[in-house]
């Protein structure tokens, strides 16, 4: 709504859940509460349970009561709920119009609008600044990138300690290595480093051809193993993401192919990013490069082969958020912007291969928040 007078910015969500809110307030709360920034003002309206932590977490600039504002309209006879608590905040600071981000409750834009008021959705991001992570946000990150690295380096331990069998098999202890064990572990790692970790995935051979499926069931020797973990922090909220890909045992000349020009693909990657580029010219140099190698990405009896994926995503308090490296990218990078680089290839009957790191859009260039090394052969 071009030009629309807009009073104060709401949101009503978890912030748990919820990106924008947990952005605005830096509070973490498994229920839904009241955002609300007027005149350069932050408030939230919390519950009994969490107003007092509210008050020594949240970064705001007042905490209200709801039960106070609850009581309030009590006294005036009126049926009580969210939105006839929002009116009545409205009123008190002559409030007749806000901005709401474009996941706020339909139902509840909806009463709203019914009672007078003007409810405007804006287009595209909420926090506009979310994009370009200052140096705090950028440290954060990176610790949950080192809690993605740990992991990593116990699932590569993991396999790296498994015994090959006769048929081809990977046995841990006496009995075969799963993608499951490999997770469960991947899943310690995170949480000895202050992170939690899901859909993780462990994909071995033919799974590995479908970029999300998370992999299950019996590992295999001298098959790629793409190993993809993006932890969140527990005490922060933000993310980390790698992905490597291994192999236990030989790797056929064909995998050893594959993974190389992936590798390549992602050097041609980080050579493009800086400020000034498009997502969209990123992966287009990476895609032009692998049809260069002979290594062509289209449907192949019913099913998609080569690099059918992104080349890249932002990381944040979303694990995948703004901005992108995509055919459909075409907002220049800007310093401050930071993604992720993996570039992959996949083809059934030889596997997936998928390497992923961060990476920091700097005034002059990038810089690789990621340490681990790049190796196929474990």
């Amino acid at each position: 709504m071009k030009g629309a007078r807009i009073d104060a910015q709401l949101i009503v969500a978890a912030s748990e859940t919820d990106a924008n809110m947990l952005y605005a307030t830096r509070f973490f709360a498994p229920d839904s509460f009241i955002y609300l920034r007027h005149h350069g003002r932050a408030v939230v309206v919390m519950s009994d349970l969490e107003i007092d932590r509210a008050r020594h977490q949240a970064s705001v600039d007042q905490v209200l009561s709801r039960s106070e504002l609850e009581r309030e309209l009590q006294k005036q006879r009126r049926v009580i709920n969210t939105a006839t608590v929002l009116q009545h905040l409205f009123s008190k600071r002559k409030i007749r119009s806000v901005l709401v981000p474009s996941n706020f409750p339909l139902a509840l834009a909806d009463e709203l609008r019914r009672r007078g008021l003007r409810v405007i959705t804006r287009s595209g991001a909420f926090f506009p600044k979310r994009e370009i992570k200052t140096e705090e946000e950028i440290r954060e990150i990176a610790k949950a990138q080192r809690a993605a690295e740990e992991a990593l380096r116990a699932a590569i331990t993991m396999i790296r300690q498994s015994r090959i069998s006769s048929a081809g098999m990977l046995l841990s202890g006496g009995t075969r290595l799963t993608a499951e064990a490999v997770k469960k572990r991947m899943a310690i790692a995170t949480l000895q480093h202050g992170c939690t970790a899901s859909h993780t995935i462990v994909a071995c051979g033919e799974s590995g051809c479908d970029p999300h499926d998370e992999g299950s069931g019996p590992l295999r020797a001298h098959q790629p193993i793409i190993l993809d973990v993006f932890p969140r922090s527990q005490a922060s909220g933000y993310w980390g993401d790698i992905t490597r890909t291994v192999v236990r045992g030989r790797a056929s000349d064909r995998l050893k192919s594959l993974f190389q020009t992936v590798l390549k693909g992602q050097f041609v990657a980080l050579e493009k990013i800086r400020p000034g580029i498009t997502g969209r010219e990123v992966h287009l140099a990476v895609l032009e490069y692998f049809n260069r190698k002979e290594y062509e990405t289209g449907l192949r009896n019913g099913r998609m082969q080569g690099f059918f994926h992104g080349t890249g995503h932002g990381v944040g308090l979303e694990i995948h958020e703004a901005p992108r490296l995509s055919p459909s990218s075409k907002e220049p990078l800007k310093s401050g912007h930071l993604v992720t680089v993996e570039p992959g290839l996949y083809y059934p009957g030889t596997g997936g291969v998928r390497i992923e790191d961060l990476v920091l859009v700097t005034p002059t260039g990038n810089h690789n928040l990621t340490r681990f090394p790049k190796y196929l052969e474990i």
